[in-house]
């Protein structure tokens, strides 16, 4: 974790910088906090909104700058968002390429009392190559040369997976850093924060051996995914994803690759076509129709819709609506 204050006299940032598309800041940390005295936290997208939400429980304020219902990939903050992070104590992104403005930001940083926490830190990233886009999976673990996350920072957007949470055990290092931070911020709350994340590493600790004896012996091992974001989630129990599109869910394919996807279900007997609520389905529709199977829902939790924030659904809960099609699908 690194330490920022935002120079908002001189946010005159680029044209690219204010598109929107994947709470007066004081000199001090006190000052920054909401008005009921609780920590001011600013949430890059909904996995950092809810992960820092079940950390911090009933100690910090937490808001998430991706409206419910917006595909964050392209998603870009306004002037007015960047002068909400200035009057925060704490800003989490995921980090791995996720967040490309972050990096855009950096002219406007200066060492100051905003805490910026990059959650993703010592996760293994999986290095985003040609088969995001044409071929059948992805390579494990490690990036080539063997080195963490933490010694690669500052990374090129779109040379790692950013889709980090969606592994159990990636989730659960998120939430380690989340709550270091908010340790770090607010000291006085350390045993609150301390049993929040060891509850909620509980939960995961579970999550991930459900999803370790359901899918490591599945009948099939290949799905059709409407973008390539589900390797953290399905490389670890030998399952292969061909994804739509590839890290990011920003266009259509040509026909070649609807061939190319066609052929693949085929000769694979897929059942299942997966699409994402946040994306428009047609494609997937369309390709189940020509090889005779099903559409369904496989969720990457990179936003929930607005029912789903009504419904009171999270992490652990569409995480297992997940495991329950993957085993439809698969067996």
């Amino acid at each position: 974790m690194k330490k920022i204050a935002f120079k908002l006299a001189g946010l005159a940032l680029s044209s690219s910088l204010l598109l929107a598309g994947c709470s007066g800041a004081n000199s001090n940390t006190s000052s920054n906090s909401s008005d009921s005295g609780k920590l001011k936290v600013y949430t890059s997208f909904y996995p950092m909104y809810d992960f820092a939400k079940k950390i911090g429980g009933d100690k910090v304020d937490v808001e998430n700058l991706v409206p419910a219902g917006v595909e964050p990939h392209d998603w870009e903050p306004s002037t007015k968002d960047i002068a909400k992070l200035g009057e925060s104590n704490v800003f989490i992104y995921n980090g791995a390429g996720m967040e490309s403005w972050v990096e855009k930001l950096d002219g406007t940083f200066k060492e100051g009392k905003v805490s910026l926490v990059e959650a993703s830190k010592g996760v293994k990233l999986i290095e985003a190559k040609e088969s995001d886009h044409h071929e059948e999976g992805h390579e494990d673990g490690k990036h080539e040369d063997g080195k963490h996350e933490d010694e690669h920072s500052h990374e090129h957007e779109g040379k790692y997976d950013p889709h980090t949470w969606l592994d159990p055990e990636n989730a659960k290092i998120e939430m380690n850093n989340i709550k270091d931070a908010f340790i770090k911020a607010d000291p006085k709350n350390k045993d609150t924060y301390e049993k929040n994340y060891q509850d909620n590493a509980k939960k995961l600790d579970e999550l991930n051996k459900k999803f370790k004896d359901s899918l490591s012996n599945t009948k099939k091992k290949e799905v059709v995914v409407s973008h390539s974001a589900f390797a953290y989630m399905l490389n670890k129990y030998g399952i292969n994803q061909l994804g739509i599109e590839g890290l990011s869910p920003d266009s259509e394919p040509d026909a070649s690759r609807m061939a190319e996807i066609t052929k693949f279900a085929k000769e694979h007997d897929v059942k299942y076509i997966f699409f994402e609520e946040l994306v428009n389905p047609k494609v997937s529709e369309t390709i189940a129709k020509e090889v005779g199977a099903k559409t369904e829902v496989l969720n990457p939790l990179e936003g929930l819709t607005d029912k789903q924030v009504k419904d009171g659904e999270d992490y652990f809960s569409i995480m297992n609506k997940n495991l329950e099609v993957l085993i439809k699908a698969l067996n």
